[in-house]
């Protein structure tokens, strides 16, 4: 019985797809990235290699949490091939010619057939699973084939399928791993109500060492350090229009504070919804344009105080310049964004109420780097506040770094596993 309705889901998703695709750029780039797929993996040369290791990534974000962990095998094993796939555009499209990895793609639509196909072009000898997203016949492929899968900086939660009467395909799925390695003690705790104790441990999230490494390898922006100049910096990261309607009335009030949108997307139409609320705004683009000209440059700073990031990649190093940071998210239903990117740097992190999901969210507030606000006018007290309380914001700031560092290494636990269990030869 849940077999078929898996079954159902994935034929619903994929008509789904294909009815969304004329007007929505995410679907049209999810089935446009997988028309003829295989004939794109078997002519990338992965064929026939005799040490692949593979890492599936739902999205940027598990990308993220995986990049530790792939980076140092890169190092330790140079003769493996590693291959990552995504499921999602907002993963692919940003990391498809990523250098730390030989061959990425989509991830075919899970179904028998495919995944057959699939695991016998790569044929990997380590699988590395992040964090979720969780595909039966992938997994049940590797299982009947005793390819190792490890799933890193797993985290569960009690409300999950897997821990419900009607969860036994789900269930299924988790007995495709050889081994989990959670961040939670209540993470290895579900995983023992249901079965898995042997193959459990706690490892912590790894996404605290990438943001560490980020943090150490930091290189100055000269265009961004001369926009803020020596003004007081808030930095709003991957922000949504919710987000944006508790920043505006704030930043158009201050010209003597200097703010960094970074909209999570940066499509032109959201582009122009950013400015339409931020008057006094230019975007990066534009003031790049600039960077020749001193005096333009000069001139733009005068005349307005917020700068609209309209490119990918600068998020994670722009929290740097911050006084304060804000991390969106926290008011749509699917949550806060990556807060440890901006806390690494010890700096506050402000941002909405939608935290539940996310541990390192929850602990940042509870170890007193973090603020949640449920409005403009209580982001407005948050940041007065912190501008004018050196001790608070000192004291802050130390808060959110101590949590951040206190919490490495991760990638070093499942690198000794790997290395234990001989997972992977030279």
């Amino acid at each position: 019985m849940m077999l078929a309705l898996y079954n159902i889901f994935l034929v619903l998703y994929g008509i789904s797809a294909r009815l969304i695709s004329p007007w929505n750029r995410k679907a049209r780039l999810w089935l446009r990235g997988r028309k003829n797929i295989f004939e794109k993996i078997k002519s990338s040369g992965i064929s026939g290699q005799p040490l692949v290791i593979w890492m599936h990534c739902a999205s940027l974000g598990e990308f993220e949490q995986g990049r530790p962990v792939i980076e140092t095998i890169r190092k330790k094993f140079p003769l493996y091939k590693i291959i990552i796939t995504f499921f999602s555009p907002s993963g692919y499209e940003v990391k498809k010619n990523y250098d730390g990895a030989d061959y990425i793609f989509y991830l075919p639509f899970d179904s028998r057939q495919h995944a057959k196909k699939f695991i016998e072009i790569v044929q990997p000898k380590l699988v590395l699973w992040v964090k979720y997203e969780y595909w039966l016949y992938y997994l049940d492929e590797l299982k009947k084939r005793n390819i190792p899968a490890l799933l890193i900086s797993g985290i569960f939660r009690g409300d999950q399928v897997f821990f419900k009467w009607y969860g036994s395909l789900h269930r299924d799925m988790l007995q495709c791993f050889s081994y989990f390695f959670v961040q939670t003690d209540v993470s290895k705790k579900l995983l023992g109500s249901i079965g898995f104790s042997n193959n459990v441990s706690i490892c912590g999230d790894t996404r605290f060492d990438r943001v560490i490494d980020i943090a150490e390898k930091f290189e100055p922006n000269e265009l961004i350090g001369k926009f803020c100049g020596s003004y007081p910096v808030i930095v709003a990261g991957s922000t949504w229009e919710e987000d944006e309607e508790q920043l505006d009335h704030y930043a158009n009030a201050h010209a003597e504070i200097r703010f960094i949108i970074v909209p999570h997307e940066i499509d032109e139409e959201r582009i122009k919804e950013v400015e339409s609320l931020f008057r006094n705004s230019i975007r990066f683009s534009e003031l790049k344009k600039q960077v020749g000209d001193s005096t333009a440059v000069s001139d733009s700073r005068s005349q307005v105080n917020t700068l609209i990031i309209d490119n990918i990649g600068m998020l994670a190093r722009l929290y740097k310049y911050a006084t304060i940071t804000y991390v969106g998210g926290g008011f749509g239903d699917d949550g806060v964004h990556n807060v440890l990117e901006a806390a690494v740097y010890g700096k506050p992190v402000v941002h909405g109420p939608v935290i539940e999901k996310y541990i390192e969210a929850v602990e940042l507030v509870d170890c007193g780097g973090g603020f949640v606000i449920d409005s403009a006018l209580e982001a407005e007290g948050t940041f007065n506040r912190l501008f004018s309380d050196g001790e608070e914001y000192r004291a802050v700031c130390k808060a959110a770094e101590n949590y951040v560092r206190s919490r490495k290494g991760a990638t070093e636990k499942i690198m000794q596993f790997i290395q234990e269990k001989r997972l992977l030869t030279n």
